[in-house]
């Protein structure tokens, strides 16, 4: 059987189909499994050897339908659920599966603070798409492949980590998902550890501000690696803080212990840290995240994916952040 899955972004939400996408290579005897995606998030998967054939978006979607009817599907799986794949899916006329998206309970946990969510992750219901196929979770948790050339080596990182660090990922897409300048700048204060600040070139200003405060001890890696690199250097941190983005989930895909800040967004949009469950059972179900939410808000969280600015001004969400419980939740770790 020959099978479309789509997840057109972004970094996380793709890395959270992974398990769908592994599980329907290795469940359903003779899968051909095809991706598509938009091209600038060739990176997440272009290594993933559970993906037989690749397509990308990128404002060509009437050459791009062209192409994927040439492919003759049996079954489209939407994983996005936009109009744009529901142009594709009426294109290709085949069977297809979408997952549940959610997006009334979603709006009214951030609009009216009702929460009727399922509390099914959004990685599983990825794979309850696939039920139709007797496609079941393998327990294997999220996937990230990176390239051999892509490694980072000791060299390129200053002797003063080499024992060991603490990644902390400072970038996110929206601001009202990321610790202010100040918060950060306290929290590594505070932090007796090594610590390595990850993000891409639009962080780099940040970074430095950040790393100023104790230059011997905190490392600015933003914008001097690439998406993959910047991977191999949360795969080998000792413990990963991060905002609400896409390295967090690329942290769990290498069962690395994760400290989840949260602001604007919310684990109650069920898409907090997500592990299979056989690692968890290895280490015995010991708590391999904590999610870091600021008490008794009643305006949090305020968007699916965040916002420019605060929609009731005083950002309480992150300057309330307890930054000692997230030091505490980092040397137990650590221990």
């Amino acid at each position: 059987m020959k099978f479309l899955v789509i997840r057109f972004s972004s970094i996380g939400d793709i890395v959270l189909t992974t398990p769908a996408i592994r599980c329907l290579k290795q469940q359903v005897a003779g899968a051909e499994v095809h991706f598509l995606t938009k091209l600038s998030f060739k990176a997440v998967t272009a290594h993933n050897p559970h993906i037989d054939k690749f397509f990308y978006y990128e404002n060509n979607l009437p050459e791009l339908i062209k192409q994927l009817k040439a492919e003759r599907y049996d079954y489209v799986i939407d994983l996005h659920k936009n109009l744009r794949t529901l142009r594709i899916k009426s294109a290709l006329r085949v069977e297809t599966y979408s997952y549940n998206k959610e997006s009334l309970q979603k709006f009214m946990l951030t609009k009216f603070h009702i929460n009727f969510m399922s509390g099914r992750h959004i990685a599983l219901r990825c794979l309850d798409a696939l039920a139709k196929f007797n496609v079941k979770d393998d327990g294997r948790g999220l996937d990230y492949f990176i390239p051999p050339a892509d490694k980072v080596s000791a060299a390129d990182l200053p002797i003063s980590h080499s024992m060991g660090y603490v990644a902390i990922v400072i970038g996110a897409s929206y601001y009202t998902k990321k610790l202010p300048v100040h918060k950060l700048q306290q929290l590594c204060l505070q932090i007796g550890y090594p610590i390595i600040l990850v993000g891409g070139k639009e962080d780099i200003p940040e970074g430095e501000k950040i790393a100023a405060a104790e230059p011997a001890k905190i490392y600015n890696a933003c914008g001097k690696f690439n998406l993959n690199e910047s991977a191999d250097i949360v795969r080998n941190a000792r413990v990963v803080i991060s905002h609400d983005t896409g390295l967090q989930y690329i942290a769990c895909a290498f069962n690395k212990p994760v400290i989840a800040i949260w602001g604007g967004t919310s684990p109650k949009l069920d898409v907090e840290p997500f592990y299979g469950y056989c690692y968890l059972n290895a280490v015995q179900n010991k708590a391999m995240y904590k999610n870091m939410v600021v008490p008794g808000l009643l305006c949090q969280p305020c968007s699916n994916f965040g916002t420019a600015t605060c929609p009731v001004g005083h950002f309480k969400c992150m300057e309330q952040q307890d930054l000692d419980k997230i030091r505490q939740a980092v040397e137990g770790y650590l221990r």
